[in-house]
């Protein structure tokens, strides 16, 4: 599959000085509880008694779609205020208003959502249920922010196992999560990345990744989920030229050559491994689904769903951004719950609880 260099000159145009990982702090959000929850891990106990193998810990690497709390409080919004309104209330390093991916991951597994490694000494007694790697804005390469990419945050992980942290065994039991929510790429081209060279960086990208799913497997790891990338056009910060009114089609198909390459490394992978070590989380399928107001059950429709809650008063301003009076310079949507974006790049947390109800199929028959 190629990209033709009308796509990609169109594409560079529209998304030169979009994919920027610092719009919104440059990480991702959180999402929101709901009634059903209790209901949900006693189901989730009965899928593990089904299928077999229960992972007990989950370990996440990447960004801010996953970050719960890593990013510094002087460097990320996820810090600030309206950040963390709906759960837990206050800002708790999340991009979003509460509860994100990696949350609702763990509630699949039955297990508490892993300790930021951040605070990992402060909350010893969380480390039985993993420990969450990811720092929002990063990549699998060096992006925009001064946070530890995806090697590095392996690298963390594996001095853990060498300090006798974690065991062998530990990450024989575990579901290891990869997040790559589309920053190398903002960096890519704020660096002055050209059209002409985006396919070979994104083989580059895609190549890296499965590097560090390869690396997390011959650490132990028996079960690996990896993201699929998001529709990147569908994202505020793409749709706010039309008023939100509709994707961006032409970043979408660098989108899809990205998602192309990785579906077919991954079915390459687990032929090597004789099994079904590794697992796509297609976000492309299940952002587009919710976005397009499909039926998901269980699971609400968003009246303008490519509108975001928390904006800029003006392109200049973000979600929590203040001028130098403390004065806020942004606003908030009356109901968090009825939007699916948060703010110009993470879902809400009723966006991602959404777009983890498409996906429990997937987890139920691939994780277990």
């Amino acid at each position: 599959m190629k990209l033709s260099n009308f796509f990609l000159f169109s594409l560079f145009f529209f998304t030169g000085f979009l994919w920027g990982v610092q719009v919104e702090g440059s990480i991702h959000h959180h999402h929101h509880q709901h009634n059903h929850n209790q209901q949900s891990y006693k189901n989730d106990q009965k899928k593990h008694q089904i299928y077999g193998f229960k992972p007990t810990k989950l370990f996440v690497f990447g960004d801010s779609y996953a970050d719960t709390g890593n990013n510094r409080k002087s460097m990320a919004n996820s810090w600030k205020q309206p950040y963390g309104v709906t759960f837990p209330g206050k800002p708790s390093g999340r991009f979003s208003d509460g509860r994100v991916l990696t949350d609702y991951l763990a509630k699949f597994l039955g297990v508490k959502s892993p300790v930021p490694y951040r605070w990992m000494k402060y909350a010893t007694n969380r480390l039985r249920y993993g420990i969450n790697f990811a720092y929002g804005g990063t990549g699998v390469f060096n992006t925009l922010v001064p946070e530890p990419n995806m090697t590095t945050q392996i690298d963390c992980f594996q001095k853990l196992m060498a300090d006798s942290v974690y065991t062998k065994a530990d990450t024989q039991s575990s579901l290891f999560l990869l997040s790559l929510a589309g920053n190398d790429y903002g960096a890519y081209l704020s660096n002055g990345g050209t059209a002409q060279d985006l396919p070979a960086f994104i083989t580059s990208v895609v190549n890296q990744l499965v590097i560090n799913m390869r690396r997390v497997n011959e650490l132990g790891a028996k079960k690996v989920a990896v993201t699929a990338l998001e529709p990147l056009g569908c994202l505020p910060q793409s749709t706010v030229f039309n008023s939100f009114q509709q994707c961006n089609a032409t970043e979408n198909i660098a989108v899809d050559f990205h998602n192309s390459l990785l579906q077919q490394a991954v079915e390459k992978l687990n032929n090597e491994t004789m099994g079904s070590t590794f697992v796509i989380l297609d976000l492309f399928s299940s952002f587009t689904s919710v976005l397009n107001r499909k039926e998901v059950p269980g699971s609400m429709r968003f009246e303008t769903p490519l509108k975001p809650c928390c904006m800029g008063i003006s392109n200049e301003y973000g979600c929590g951004s203040m001028n130098e009076k403390g004065e806020k310079m942004y606003t908030v949507c009356n109901d968090p719950k009825s939007a699916f974006f948060w703010d110009r790049v993470h879902p809400t947390e009723a966006g991602w609880h959404a777009v983890y109800t498409a996906l429990e199929s997937t987890l139920t028959q691939k994780i277990f």
